[in-house]
This record gives structure tokens, sequence and C-alpha cells, in this order.
């Protein structure tokens, strides 16, 4: 086999058994926000050729920088075979379908399928914390050698992903890919430390993943994206010093060498020959300029910036002018969806304000109401600039994660700990999302009485599962001292709790099931 990189997440896999197409982005996300790094929009003919003459299309879920409209429309036949992942909803599948394809191959979660010479086994993961859609890694075999994508799928179960055997090529995100923290207000000494914190979690993160399966060599991809937009020009991660999440690739390739992996640095072009016998690697220019995109990443970022600056001065353009009815569109349509879910509602426990320019909004959980703000007291808040807002309302944008927060055009602030639920309010603007999202809500505030049996960690005995999205904690646990307590770290995502108490230092009304070794169960 071979695969070569086409930027981000995508991923052109060729074999004798035919081509896959793993999610092809080349428009930029977000309100113009996210700009694929390195750049994409000069591969060659061939290559281009190539991606759109591809057998079958995976697009991993419904993100804008994975499911790329604009470019689907343009550039692929409809009669391409899809590769849908086993999501309970038929969302992603209705998406494709009113794009126009329609030769739809409906996968089994962890199943492999036999595609004649190549065979596919798609995981998924459906936490709402990843939108209702859900999210999916992909493992490709040709009966000699295997490649895994896991782009940015957090996969919880590594036990399934590594069951089919040996791994050559392991692709995964290791790289920010949220707007936390930086849109928040906060000093510039806090955010220093939440920004480190969040950098470290992602890196052991993509750590544990790299441990667990193994594979004979990595590529970090799926991240970081750049930003072209003066305006937010100071996410990109350049001298080291910005307060930003989105490090690039040779910082965690450093992070691999230090323990004894090898990793592969890709550009979009870059084609890695996977055989028996090893790995080959083939870049798309001399390797001296492609160390040159890092080593004067700041130069070829403004080249970049000025040859997309009419795009984004059209992006900008149009985006929706304020109207009047604005607090009467989300009024008829959110209050609905607050009365589906009761659960959730008392989970957010608390006001939000939505500003909207001099647009002030109240989400009234406790009433179910959306009215104009009158002093009310809150614990959330957002500021977003009403012609964003006016344009997510106007397309009925049913995951704002997706649509807006992602773009980190608004700011936000808090009173207290981190409130998932109120994130998944605005992932399920539906009532199909809101009815699984309230389902969850129960699960996780309600769970059954009887769980797993509870796993060691050091001298502790804890449950198994992480509240926060179930994840592992056999694999995903670590302690750590923290100023003479210990701590347990959940590095799916950087969850903590204090292993005196069980308290969630993270998130309030999450605790876990803890206990020492040495004491006997209770």
């Amino acid at each position: 086999m071979r695969a070569t990189s086409v930027g981000h997440a995508g991923i052109l896999i060729e074999s004798d058994g035919g081509s896959i197409l793993c999610d092809p982005w080349f428009v930029p996300a977000f309100f113009g926000s996210w700009f694929v790094f390195p750049r994409n929009d000069q591969l060659d003919d061939d290559l281009q050729r190539r991606i759109e003459q591809a057998d079958y299309l995976y697009v991993s879920h419904l993100h804008g920088d994975h499911f790329d409209v604009p470019w689907l429309s343009e550039h692929l036949s409809r009669d391409i075979k899809v590769l849908l992942p086993g999501y309970p909803s038929r969302e992603q599948e209705r998406r494709m379908r009113a794009l126009g394809f329609h030769d739809i191959i409906r996968t089994e979660d962890g199943v492999e399928h036999d595609l004649g010479g190549i065979s596919v086994a798609i995981h998924v993961e459906t936490s709402i914390t990843d939108g209702p859609g859900g999210d999916s890694a992909l493992v490709v075999h040709d009966g000699v050698t295997r490649i895994v994508n896991q782009n940015d799928c957090r996969t919880t179960d590594l036990d399934a992903l590594a069951s089919h055997g040996p791994v050559d090529l392991h692709w995964l995100q290791y790289s920010g890919a949220i707007w936390y923290p930086m849109v928040y207000e906060e000093t510039p000494e806090r955010m220093r430390k939440l920004v480190d914190a969040k950098i470290e979690s992602q890196f052991a993160r993509a750590m544990r993943y790299v441990e667990s399966l193994g594979a004979t060599a990595v590529v970090p991809s799926a991240g970081p994206p750049c930003f072209l937009d003066e305006d937010l020009f100071h996410l990109n991660v350049i001298d080291g010093d910005e307060l930003s999440i989105f490090w690039d690739q040779r910082t965690f390739l450093a992070r691999l060498a230090e323990a004894g992996h090898r990793g592969l640095l890709a550009m979009p072009g870059t084609t890695f020959g996977v055989e028996r016998s090893g790995i080959s690697v083939e870049h798309p220019i001399p390797g001296a300029d492609v160390e040159s995109i890092w080593d004067r990443k700041e130069s070829h970022l403004r080249a970049y910036q000025s040859d997309w600056a009419n795009w984004l001065k059209t992006e900008h353009e149009r985006w929706h002018r304020p109207t009047t009815d604005l607090l009467a569109t989300l009024s008829a349509w959110w209050e609905p969806l607050m009365r589906m879910a009761p659960t959730l509602r008392g989970a957010i426990g608390a006001p939000c304000l939505l500003r909207a320019g001099d647009l002030e909004i109240l989400l009234d959980f406790t009433s179910c109401q959306v009215r104009a703000f009158a002093g009310e007291e809150h614990r959330f808040r957002f500021d977003i600039p009403r012609e964003l807002v006016e344009t997510v309302a106007d397309e009925k944008a049913v995951d704002w994660s997706n649509s807006l927060f992602l773009s980190c055009r608004f700011s936000a602030w808090r009173d207290g700990e981190f409130n998932e639920y109120l994130y998944n309010f605005f992932k399920s603007l539906s009532v199909e999302r809101m009815r699984r999202t309230e389902a969850e809500a129960k699960r996780k505030l309600d769970p059954p009485t009887e769980s797993e049996p509870d796993v060691q960690i050091g001298d502790y005995v804890v449950a198994r599962r992480c509240p926060h999205r179930n994840a592992d904690l056999s694999v995903f646990g670590e302690i750590e001292q923290v100023e003479g307590c210990d701590q347990l770290v959940c590095t799916l995502h950087g969850w903590r709790f204090d292993l005196a108490t069980g308290e969630c230092l993270t998130s309030a009304n999450h605790p876990l099931r803890v206990r020492r070794a040495s004491d006997a169960p209770t």
C-alpha cells in the first residue's frame, strides 16, 4: 500500500485492491478561520487526478475540516462508493445523499468489511462530546500491511482498535482542535497555565494511543490548522510563546523520538510506501524545502495569507447583517428543545447570557425561556459578533460547536468549572439530536447500579470508567502529585480527581469512586 497526505486529516490510501480518499479538506472552514497547514492548494496535477478518481470515499465525521461540502460538491463523482461509519444516527448518510452520493456502503462498528482485495474496519465513537453524529477511525488492510487512520477520533476502546493485527502506519491527531482556553477571559498568567496544561493533555493522550497501538511508524496529522485572518493570526504558534494550543508537527515528532517511536513528517503530497520490508517516504519537494516550511513558518503563512486575501474578504461579506427578529427566531427554535431535555437543563443549572453585539439574550434553562436579558444573575456568557449569530441562525445550524465555536471568533466567561452539558445543548439544536443528548444526560447522571469491576492504579483502586466520557482509566489514568496531594489524571481529556476524596477537580458533580488499595472494599 501507499498513503499520500492530502492535507490535515486527508489521506489517499492506494493499493492493488482499490483506493480510499479519507477526509479531503481544501476550502477553509469555520467562517474562514481554519486553513490547512501546510497549505494544500498547490498539489500537482497527477495527485489531484488520483484524488478525484478514488474508488471509495471515507468521511470520518461531520466537522467542517473533515466534511468539506463545497469541495465534495465540485470535485467528486456522485458514483464514488461511500464508506459510511456505523453511527446510530442516520444524519451523516442523509447529508451525503443530499449532496448526491448514492452508492453508500453501511459498515458495522469495528467489523472488517472485505472490499475485494482490501478490507476496512471503521470504529465509531458516539459521545455527544464529539457531536451526536459521532466520530470514527479507519483500519485498512491489504493482506500484507495495515494502516490505522485515527484522525481526531478519541477512541476509548484501544483493544478493539488494535484487535485487527499489527499496525504499520498510524495517523493521528495530537494538536489542538478546540477553542479552549483561548477564548476565555483570563489574565495572561492564568491563560499561560491553562494553555500549557491543555497542550500537555493533548500530547499525553496522543502518546497513549501511540503506545497502545505500537505501530511501526506514526504520522502526526489532523492538525494543527493555521489562521490567516489577521484577527486570528495570533493563534498560530510560531516562536512558542503564543497563548495558543495549536502546536505543530515537529514538536510532537520530538516527543515521539524521546519515547523511542519512529515519527514521520508529512506535508500535502508526501507519500509513504508501506511494504512488508519497511516504510519509505517521498516528499513532493526537496527535503530542505520541506523543513523550511517550519523553519520559516511566519513567512510561509504570510505568503499564504496574501494569496487568500480576496477569498477572506468575500467570506466576511457573506455574513448576514443584523435583522430585527433574531430574538424571536431563537426563542421559537430553542424553547421547544429546552422542554425536551429536563435532565440536561438541570445539569446546566444556571442561565446563560448570549451577547450578540448590542442584543443581549438570556437562555433561562430553568423556565425554558429564551428572552431579552434584564440583568438577571447568570453563570455563563458568550460574546459573539451578531452577524455570525445571524448567519448560523439563518442556516438553522444544528451544531454550533461545528458551525460557530470552532471558529474561535467569540469570547466566553463562566463562573465556576467547565459545564459539558451547556456545550451539549449548543451541539444538539434539532429534535433528533436533542433526544439523544437528553438520553445521554440521563445515562450519565442516573447510571445503572451494576458496573464494571474497579481497577488498581498505583496505590489506589478506582472506578474503571472516567465519568466524563467513559474512558478506560486502566489505559488513560495516571497519578500525579500536586502540592503534596495525589491526583488521578484521565489523559484522554485531562480531567483530574482528588484521590483522597474522589472529588472531580475539573467539573462539579462528577465524582469518582476511589479507595486505597490497602483498604478493604466497602
